[in-house]
């Protein structure tokens, strides 16, 4: 690469463009075409440049790009900033770099343009330090941050933003708020007025700014305690598209690079620790892909046949991995309601591995995982991947209701493959976006009866009952019963949603899952999956168990429940008009037909197990109640969702084998026995059985040969 040489376009005079999906690009100018090879020093670099735009004395400033990075400029300051150029384009053909123009006292910075576009000297600027120090800092970041109704497509967007917007602005705030449906930050120093909240749209699609006071009163110098704002994990996450391009980025380097790109004089423990961070992101799982998943996925299949094993690897360090277990699969469709919870969480202990689930709920209300996730994003794409993987899992068609907290991109994909499926938002994520719309002047009285009135528009089975829940509602607040009605009801209240829920409306597998994923350490995908695996073991063998002792027709919670209302059912008028038809009288009259399962309530069709009113006729004409429910509410379809066993997969552990290209299942994946004794003892040591001393003359028990006194006493 010594004597090789570069084409380089070298453009001045234009404008950087800031793209829609956060990429820059270069527009207008003047562009001309030199030769660079490694022997080049950076003061002849300049020097031709100077001549070829008939600079004078004026100080300038030349950056690039990295190859498929077009985000975040370099500047070259030195000879060895301008090899490691040549370097990351020895591959290619041509690269650009663009020259920018410097007053001799400071950078001048202009003012970002309507259109979005950025002027040629509005990449850096410098301001005083301690009255010896000049630093830059990343005028990008400078407009992160625009005002109310600015739109993010996640709050984790917009908690980068802002962090970066403050770096930018030189000041340290704090979260008052902070989950996935809202963030309230505020700055650290005492009467400060900045202030700035975002929560979800009422469109329940994006995050967005909805206050903002963007007055500071406290006098913000850019000091290094804005460094505060540079941890480790913010480290990475800068670093981590350069990372992947230069697998040999050193701390020196990179310390150096944030200190001219962002103004940040960061220590080497700093920096080696959030190279740490980004390396293990980005490497780690995607090695892992090769040398373990690959393995377990052909294990899965082996010892239970009939289950899918997915792993998805591509070349830009992107891996997705699916399981579905053959037991799982089967107990869901043959007794399991057609319905699944749809969850995506990041893990405690590995929170850059993304976690997605399906879940159904057996006959006693259960959770019951039917198959699982892990991938390092969660996006579009990744959940239509999901589904995808999910429906080619499953060997009968039959429609299925899918309850969601409208997930990052699950949403839109889910009708792309489930043509025939229905989606409604699940109970806990209607009500903490309710509680968003909420006035803070309201009483916590109020408020919970105004959740309340919710909670029964939810539950209503009839569009009357749904009304009736909206007026309760816009006696308090028409605004916020606009807001309700704006939500879409037919995505989440039983009076016109078209799926069956069977009355299930939130999910608790997040909790559950959360439970059992709780190592204790930093899991592989491995680990995960098998910890999945050991989970669903004992939850398959100890439900089918205890199933064993059941005596009834139905399950012992729709049993109770059935038996409950049939006390209720003893004082209703009955009135028999025509064949299967009746008309029941308590409080109001509801027409019963027993023979489409249906009552005028809907609480019959919506949750699967006979009304009150549908008892009362039952008992009537002696029917028998158990041929009227849902056939997923019996202890046969209980016990076959439990039948089969997720079999044992054997020697799985840590892999020995280095290599990711050439590992094989005859790899042993046992973990390694550290070195030294170790320090404690085995929670549970093999119990040792010691055998009683038995003498071999007089086959007496407590002494041996040599002190046996039989012969002393026979002489």
């Amino acid at each position: 690469m010594a004597s090789e040489k570069i084409l380089t376009v070298c453009q001045y005079g234009g404008d950087f463009v800031r793209n829609n999906d956060g990429s820059m690009s270069y527009s207008g100018g003047d562009a001309h075409a030199i030769d660079i090879d490694s022997k080049m020093s950076l003061e002849d670099l300049k020097s031709e440049i100077a001549s070829m735009f008939s600079f004078s004395d004026e100080p300038f400033s030349i950056k690039y790009f990295l190859p498929r990075n077009k985000r975040t400029p370099i500047t070259i300051s030195n000879d060895k900033d301008l090899r490691r150029m040549i370097s990351y384009h020895a591959n290619s053909d041509t690269t650009d770099i663009y020259v920018t123009k410097i007053s001799e006292s400071r950078m001048i910075r202009s003012d970002v343009t309507d259109s979005g576009t950025f002027t040629n000297t509005d990449i850096t600027q410098l301001a005083n330090f301690n009255e010896a120090e000049q630093i830059k800092i990343c005028s990008d970041w400078d407009n992160l941050i625009t005002g109310v109704g600015q739109v993010f497509s996640t709050s984790n967007n917009f908690r980068d933003a802002l962090h970066k917007y403050a770096i930018a602005h030189s000041f340290i705030y704090k979260l008052v708020k902070n989950d996935q449906f809202r963030v309230t930050a505020e700055c650290t120093v005492e009467d400060c007025p900045w202030r700035i909240h975002a929560s979800r749209s009422s469109a329940k699609q994006k995050f967005m700014i909805k206050k903002i006071n963007p007055s500071h009163t406290c006098g913000k110098e850019l000091t290094r305690e804005s460094h505060k704002l540079a941890s480790q994990r913010w480290v990475a996450s800068v670093i981590k598209d350069k990372l992947r391009e230069i697998p040999n980025y050193k701390p020196k380097d990179i310390a150096n690079d944030l200190e001219q790109e962002y103004g940040l004089s960061l220590n080497y423990s700093q920096v080696w620790c959030g190279k740490s961070i980004a390396k293990k992101e980005l490497y780690n799982p995607f090695e892992e892909a090769f040398n373990q998943l690959s393995w377990f996925c052909d294990r899965i299949i082996e010892t239970n046949p009939g289950s899918v094993a997915t792993l998805h690897k591509s070349n830009d360090l992107r891996f997705r991995f699916f399981v579905a277990f053959h037991a799982s699969l089967y107990g869901f469709e043959h007794g399991c309601r057609p319905f699944l919870f749809l969850d995506a969480f990041s893990l405690k202990e590995n929170r850059h591995l993304k976690f997605l689930a399906a879940t159904a709920v057996d006959g006693e209300n259960d959770i019951y995982p039917v198959a699982f996730s892990v991938v390092d994003t969660e996006n579009n794409e990744t959940w239509h991947w999901f589904l995808e993987q999910l429906k080619s899992s499953f060997t009968q068609s039959r429609a299925i209701t899918f309850i969601s907290s409208s997930q990052n991109g699950m949403e839109e994909e889910l009708p792309k493959v489930f043509e025939d499926g229905f989606h409604c938002y699940s109970e806990q994520y209607l009500i903490e976006n309710f509680q968003n719309e909420m006035k803070s002047s309201w009483t916590q009285e109020v408020k919970d009866k105004m959740i309340h009135h919710l909670k029964s528009a939810i539950y209503a089975n009839t569009v009357n009952e749904f009304n009736e829940c909206i007026e309760n509602i816009r006696s308090e607040s028409k605004e916020i019963a606009e807001w309700v009605l704006g939500t879409k009801p037919e995505t989440w209240s039983d009076a016109f949603f078209k799926g069956l829920r069977y009355g299930q409306y939130s999910s608790v597998a997040v909790e559950k899952y959360n439970d059992w994923l709780s190592v204790g350490s930093e899991p592989s995908v491995l680990q995960i999956a098998d910890t999945m695996r050991c989970s669903l073991m004992e939850l398959m063998y100890s439900r089918r168990v205890s199933c064993n002792t059941w005596t009834e027709a139905l399950v012992p919670s729709a049993n109770q429940k059935v038996q409950e209302d049939m006390i209720r059912a003893h004082s209703f008028a009955l009135v028999r008009p025509i064949g299967t038809v009746f008309e029941v009288s308590d409080e109001s009259t509801n027409v019963v037909n027993t023979e489409t399962n249906e009552c005028t309530c809907r609480r019959w069709q919506v949750s699967g197990l006979p009304c009150i009113h549908a008892l009362a006729v039952i008992e009537h004409t002696n029917g028998c109640i158990y041929e009227y429910c849902s056939k997923y509410f019996s202890s046969e379809c209980y016990r076959i969702a439990y039948s089969l066993s997720i079999n044992p997969i054997p020697d799985v552990g840590m892999p020995v084998c280095t290599n990711p290209f050439q590992f094989s299942s005859a790899c042993s994946l046992r973990a390694r026995r550290l070195a030294g004794r170790p320090k404690e003892k085995p929670d549970e040591p093999r119990i040792a059985i010691k055998r009683p001393l038995r003498c071999s003359k007089c086959q007496a028990v407590g002494h041996n040969k040599r002190t046996c006194k039989t012969e002393a006493h026979s002489e």
